[in-house]
């Protein structure tokens, strides 16, 4: 039951991430570059740092999320009891 419900919840947040975005309105579509434009509500970057900026955040969070998928796949120490292994035991 509780595969279900989380194999739904991440269909459902997928399905809103890819077809329901955010649209802006005429006010902040005139404030984007053109590339951004219709994406989302508010200003849009004001120079060249904030894209660099963006993009080292965006580096950090990916190698974030490959960090945690490394160390739940492969933990260092097998035969160690953690939490995750004793609920996938049970």
């Amino acid at each position: 039951m509780k595969s279900l419900i989380m194999t739904m919840s991440i269909t459902l947040g997928i399905w809103i991430a890819a077809y329901a975005p955010a649209k802006a309105c005429d006010a902040c579509k005139a404030q984007q570059p053109q590339f951004l434009q219709g994406i989302t509500h508010g200003g849009g970057p004001t120079g060249n740092w904030d894209y660099i900026i963006v993009s080292i955040m965006v580096v950090i969070t990916l190698y974030s999320l490959y960090a945690l998928i490394r160390c739940l796949t492969k933990p260092e120490n097998p035969e160690h009891q953690d939490i995750k292994k004793i609920i996938l035991n049970s």
